[in-house]
């Protein structure tokens, strides 16, 4: 048994030729080299750290601390490249795999990636990838962070992508891409997740299918639970030339005023909205889509409140000099229809129910909040009756001002004066009919 010793003696002794050799073989004197050849490919300025070589458990290359760019437009901790040592001497050359730890990519190397990558269709690629394993890496846009998550890559023999996932460290989001004759099929889903980019939205649970290309994106089944309600629909986006979004969506029972809130707009109404948003945008960055963006739907808020205006209140104080500010009107049911377009929010065929107090309208934002409009209330009170009291609207919407109309407070003044409360409504009522038989300010505008 003394050859089977001997054997084993030998073998360990290679292994740890294998282990200890690699440390004391310094390739650090080619980094200058790499680094020069790397820079004139990518047209930007390439800084490797170190170089290790290592035989077990198979051969492969780890690169430290590499960085692209001025301004550290990409950086990467920690790359290693395990090779086919039998394509190494041949064309092409195949890794087996790359893994890469720690990568960091800014805005500004997102806008260099089709430099980085571009080559002639007509040459043959000189490196073969079988797979690619980020694990820790972070996307900083110019106004969001993506990451840091894990993703896997792999690739055809032909160089292809055959598959590729991308996880969240938190798990909070998970996607699969599979090419399918020349596209990219998607399959994302989402717990608890918050949105990167643009508007803070907090998902409860979001599923998305989709096709896409290399010029344009469509998703034909987007479902989603947020705010103690849901949202289903399609979206589709281009990229070819500027940026191209339409879409439409079934909102059912979502709590409102959390989502103006992540919206960054006021909180000034809440309850539980039912809508059918069809929307569309063009812009030439993600971050110019709000201001141009466009939206249309029927809408009705349920068992809600508005905030910062006393519909009831700013009806009954006809004789007021100051009109109705602050306060809130409690409503079963808000309803109308809303169209926003580049910031302007109208808000046309408005009706308000609410027990004693019923109204309807027209209401119009501006982009700077600023409001204009009117609405008719009517309050089932002693001092109005049942009368209909029309009220300007105006303020702004963090701060909203109703007034009566000119003619509803003459009339409703000289009623009072003569009648006591009583005379409010018959005056209030003949402030409108007369408003109505010579045109009030507001009409000429109108027409």
């Amino acid at each position: 048994m003394k050859w089977l010793k001997r054997i084993g003696l030998v073998v360990g002794i290679l292994v740890l030729i294998l282990v200890v050799v690699p440390f004391f073989v310094s390739l650090n004197d080619y980094i200058p080299q790499i680094e020069k050849e790397a820079s004139a490919r990518l047209k930007e300025p390439v800084k490797i750290k170190s170089l290790h070589l290592a035989l077990l458990p198979v051969p492969h290359l780890t690169v430290n601390g590499i960085t692209v760019g001025d301004g550290d437009m990409l950086t990467l901790g920690k790359v290693t490249v395990t090779p086919d040592l039998w394509s190494l001497t041949s064309t092409p050359k195949v890794l087996r795999s790359i893994e890469v730890e720690k990568l960091v990519l800014t805005q500004a190397g997102v806008d260099r990636i089709p430099a980085w990558t571009a080559s002639d269709p007509n040459e043959p690629p000189a490196v073969r990838i079988g797979s690619v394993k980020l694990d820790d890496a972070t996307v900083k846009l110019a106004k969001a962070t993506f990451g840091p998550f894990d993703a896997r890559l792999k690739l055809t023999g032909e160089g292809t992508l055959d598959s590729a996932s991308f996880t969240t460290q938190d798990e909070k989001l998970k996607a699969v891409v599979t090419p399918d004759k020349g596209k990219y099929l998607i399959d994302a889903s989402a717990k608890g997740w918050k949105v990167p980019v643009g508007p803070a939205i907090l998902f409860d649970e979001l599923n998305v299918k989709g096709v896409a290309t290399l010029k344009n994106a469509s998703f034909d089944d987007v479902r989603a639970k947020l705010y103690g309600g849901t949202v289903a629909g399609k979206a589709a986006v281009e990229w070819e030339k500027g940026l191209q979004l339409k879409g439409n969506l079934d909102v059912r029972q979502v709590d409102i005023r959390p989502v103006l809130q992540a919206l960054g707009r006021p909180a000034s109404v809440s309850g539980r909205l039912t809508a059918r948003p069809v929307f569309s945008a063009r812009a030439a960055s993600v971050d110019q889509i709000p201001a141009v963006l466009r939206l249309e739907t029927p809408f009705e808020v349920q068992g809600g409140v508005l905030h910062g205006m006393d519909i009831g209140k700013a009806a009954t104080m006809l004789v007021s000099k100051d009109g109705a500010k602050g306060g809130e009107t409690r409503f079963d049911r808000l309803s109308g229809h809303l169209v926003l377009d580049r910031g302007t929010r109208r808000l046309t065929k408005l009706d308000i129910a609410s027990g004693s107090l019923s109204a309807n309208g027209n209401v119009t934002a501006s982009p700077r909040d600023e409001l204009s409009g009117r609405i008719n209330a009517k309050v089932s009170a002693v001092s109005v009756a049942s009368a209909t009291v029309p009220l300007n609207v105006s303020g702004t919407v963090q701060s909203p001002v109703l007034l009566p109309t000119g003619g509803s407070v003459a009339g409703a003044a000289i009623g009072t004066a003569v009648a006591g409360p009583l005379g409010t409504a018959v005056g209030s009522k003949v402030g409108q009919w007369t408003e109505g038989l010579f045109g009030s300010k507001e009409d000429p505008k109108k027409k």
